[in-house]
């Protein structure tokens, strides 16, 4: 049931519909999701998505956890402990570890200079608070299930992490939610999911319906952003092998400036490879002409290739 706070944060959300968009920037995405989705869930039962902890707001976006509250039990990193931090459920290296940005430069490489990623990186969707040592802990590992014997790292937290093995356990409460962002991010930006990660989200998604806190979250990330999560309305559902609609990668296209786009007169199309996924420009790629004409995709310009789910060679100049 709502409460009156959540319900009038809800009727603010909506209010804002008309100027749903994309956040600018990493900073934009977290005051606008303390402003408009999380504002009065800092003091709730539910707490942090891993370790159910409340906290205190403090300047634009961050917050003091309150660890004794919860029984969150400081591993290693007392300070980020001590605050919560915007975690990507879906990790940022899963966004950007195939883009050539990430290739060249990392994160800090892709947020300057990769526009699509930057949608990527700026979801509401996939932006919630969390303890900030467990957050580093989770780190890029994947996500399982582990056996009833494996141990807990952070006191009472519910979630777990094994470092060995590179992969985290979300606590119950989380794993509908976690499950149905993920289908979101592959599906929407057309990113590829291994079979056992699949198989685990799809298992997920099955024994964690949707709560009421999470169709609250949606709807208020919906409003803002101007387009819904598929997987939680029910409008979509995934099954083994899903084909991505990669809707997200056409909206991000089409809204690139010609600075992003390196929008310039080329003496020709941009020649893309069906097969690698990779595109090549008439000017500065070598390999321009050296893909078979069976294998060769043709678009107008840079963001077309990069909305269709290429990415530019790496030995162009």
């Amino acid at each position: 049931m709502l409460t009156r706070a959540m319900t009038a944060a809800l009727l603010l959300a909506l209010s804002l519909s008309s100027y749903a968009d994309t956040p600018s920037s990493f900073r934009q995405a977290k005051v606008w999701a303390k402003e408009y989705v999380y504002l009065d869930r800092n003091t709730s039962d539910y707490g942090t998505l891993y370790c159910g902890c409340q906290w205190r707001w403090t300047g634009e976006s961050g917050g003091r956890i309150d660890l004794e509250g919860c029984g969150y039990e400081i591993r290693a990193q007392e300070n980020r402990a001590k605050r919560i931090e915007w975690e990507h459920i879906m990790p940022a290296h899963s966004l950007g570890h195939q883009r050539q940005c990430w290739q060249e430069g990392g994160r800090r490489n892709c947020v300057s200079n990769d526009a699509v990623f930057n949608v990527m990186y700026v979801d509401l969707f996939n932006l919630t608070p969390v303890v900030g040592e467990f957050n580093a802990d989770r780190s890029n590992y994947r996500f399982t299930q582990f056996p009833a014997s494996a141990p807990y790292q952070h006191g009472a937290c519910p979630s777990r992490v094994d470092f060995s093995q590179r992969a985290a356990e979300p606590r119950p409460e989380a794993r509908g939610l976690v499950a149905r962002t993920y289908m979101y991010m592959h599906d929407r930006y057309n990113l590829p999911m291994s079979r056992a990660q699949q198989q685990i989200m799809m298992a997920w998604d099955r024994q964690y319906p949707v709560t009421d806190w999470e169709r609250v979250r949606h709807d208020r990330i919906a409003a803002v952003m101007g387009h819904e999560n598929p997987f939680v309305t029910g409008a979509k559902t995934w099954s083994l092998g899903h084909t991505n609609s990669g809707e997200g990668l056409r909206h991000a296209g089409s809204s690139l400036s010609a600075k992003d786009s390196h929008s310039i007169d080329l003496p020709g199309p941009i020649h893309g490879n069906r097969n690698s996924k990779v595109y090549h420009l008439p000017t500065g790629c070598p390999s321009y002409n050296a893909m078979a004409d069976r294998n060769r995709v043709e678009f107008s310009s840079e963001a077309e290739a990069i909305a269709a789910g290429y990415r530019k060679a790496g030995n162009c100049r």
